[in-house]
């Protein structure tokens, strides 16, 4: 069951929505938690309910394997507690690439049937695995079962994320104002879903056709030229941006009218002044576990390594930088998706990451006279840099084969031409001339791209638009320009008119279901 769905809208999340306030006015707290429980199991097990029993199962064996390790901290229950989580998102997820690689490297030919992915399986997995992980340490207190099942499979983070943090979410469980029903909470809520809902099917589902055009036809052998490659990966890069921003609006919204804050996990990625800074806007939770699971726990042990073998300097950044953040962001491209364009996407940023860390002990060398002394100046020549490198990672992430993915980033690069006919035709200075590259749409373009970098750059972004309305832990801070024109949402009957012309458009445009794009990885 999708978001951007009829049976959503008028049917599913209604009827959840009222009996958990009904039910939570009696003050029938474990029944309420139940009611969403078996809502989530429904909501889930309306895409497969064969799935059903998957991630029962996981919620049964994580949440035995945490009770065992409860007051004793056994190695190793936590590493057949891990093994067990990652066998199962092993075989679902990568079981076809291995083989497929391994007929490839030993002319084989073993066959294996064609495993469907489940809904949310790296989400749901990753978040248990970390629960497992606290509970090794001593940081989580035993939990009842019914507010563990809820914590795994609270239906507005199910699917996509964010992956929240059980120190985020079970201290809502014991809030007596969470049973009970809050106007604000669903005004509030309802507008951050609105919001999502009309950047998903408006804005996201509105420009994918130019990306899919592009990326399709470049799939089936087409060779764009440097203008309409660069338009298609434009097209893609806004297409993911509020896709995924539209879900996580959605997923904090629909939290919200249950009086439950769910963690942020997109802030304004694209206005981000460098490489890690993006990583601290894009899909956030998924950064957060990986440094805190991942890169901190490797890079401080060979860090320990190299200084009590008193390495060099060039060593000891290889051993302490260049590894643990390739290594990591190998793992980053391999949790998105199980194919080589993933793991070469997941390597590019790791490169990115590396390079912008040397560039830092390079800038503070620099003397002052020749370094870039305006602050404004430096942020949008950063912003423009990482941007651009974005866009260029973002082909390997779209493209359906490498061939596809390297055909594209030449034509981006220049290496199929810089003809000018595209960009003429583009902005609609010479309508004679017949675009190169058939059924692009590419002359109708020029102006959603234009509008989508003013919105990602420039605009506030939903949290900032709703401050007033939302925990201070999300730390928003909204600009001195937005502040002076009160670009702040209040529960009033002018934005409430502004909110439902947002609804109202985005449900007349709701005539075919995309699925969101994080749903595939």
């Amino acid at each position: 069951m999708l978001f951007n769905s009829y049976v959503f809208l008028f049917l599913f999340l209604p009827v959840t929505l009222v009996g958990f306030h009904l039910i939570g006015k009696q003050g029938y707290h474990k029944v309420t938690i139940s009611w969403l429980v078996g809502a989530s199991l429904f909501f889930y097990g309306w895409w497969n309910p064969a799935y059903l029993g998957l991630i029962l199962g996981s919620i049964l064996f994580n949440y035995s394997v945490g009770f065992s390790l409860l007051g004793k901290p056994h190695k190793l229950t936590l590493f057949l507690g891990i093994a067990g989580n990652l066998g199962v998102l092993g075989y679902f997820k990568y079981a076809n690439f291995f083989i497929d690689n391994i007929n490839t490297l030993t002319s084989n030919n073993i066959i294996l049937e064609q495993i469907i992915l489940p809904l949310g399986i790296s989400f749901f997995t990753f978040q248990q695995i970390t629960y497992l992980v606290d509970m090794y340490r001593g940081e989580v207190q035993g939990q009842g079962f019914l507010k563990y099942c809820l914590f795994v499979i609270f239906f507005p983070q199910l699917i996509a994320g964010p992956i929240v943090h059980h120190k985020e979410i079970f201290p809502q469980y014991d809030r007596e104002k969470i049973w009970k029903f809050c106007p604000e909470h669903l005004a509030t809520g309802l507008t951050f879903f609105l919001i999502g809902l009309f950047k998903k099917i408006i804005l996201a589902d509105g420009i994918s056709k130019y990306a899919n055009s592009t990326f399709d036809q470049v799939a089936a052998g087409a060779i764009p030229n440097f203008i309409e490659a660069w338009s298609g990966a434009l097209s893609y890069t806004f297409q993911l941006y509020f896709d995924f921003s539209g879900y996580a609006d959605m997923a904090v919204g629909l939290a919200c009218m249950f009086g439950i804050w769910l963690p942020l996990n997109f802030n304004s990625p694209y206005k981000a002044h460098n490489i890690i800074q993006f990583w601290q806007r894009w899909h956030m939770t998924l950064s957060r576990l990986i440094k805190d699971y991942l890169f901190y726990p490797i890079a401080l042990s060979l860090t320990r390594y190299a200084l009590i073998r008193n390495y060099g300097s060039i060593s000891l950044f290889i051993l302490t930088m260049l590894l643990p953040t390739m290594f990591t962001f190998f793992w980053v491209g391999l949790w998105h998706g199980a194919g080589w364009n993933f793991i070469l996407f997941g390597l590019a940023h790791g490169t990115y990451i590396v390079i912008y860390s040397v560039w830092v002990k390079i800038k503070k060398k620099i003397p002052d006279g020749i370094a870039i002394r305006s602050t404004v100046v430096a942020n949008l020549i950063g912003r423009v840099i990482t941007f651009l490198a974005v866009v260029l990672s973002f082909v390997l992430f779209r493209a359906e084969s490498m061939d596809g993915a390297s055909n594209m980033l030449a034509a981006m690069l220049g290496g199929h031409g810089l003809s000018l006919s595209p960009l003429l035709i583009m902005f609609g200075l010479n309508h004679s001339l017949e675009a190169p590259f058939i059924e692009t749409g590419i002359q109708h373009n020029s102006d959603r791209l234009i509008a989508c970098l003013i919105l990602v750059w420039f605009a506030p972004n939903t949290q900032q638009f709703m401050s007033k309305f939302i925990p201070e832990s999300y730390d928003v801070k909204l600009s001195s320009n937005f502040s002076r024109i009160n670009l702040q949402w209040s529960p009033n009957g002018y934005w409430a008119v502004f909110i439902a012309i947002l609804a109202v458009s985005a449900l007349l445009n709701l005539t075919k279901i995309n699925e969101f794009l994080y749903f595939q990885f």
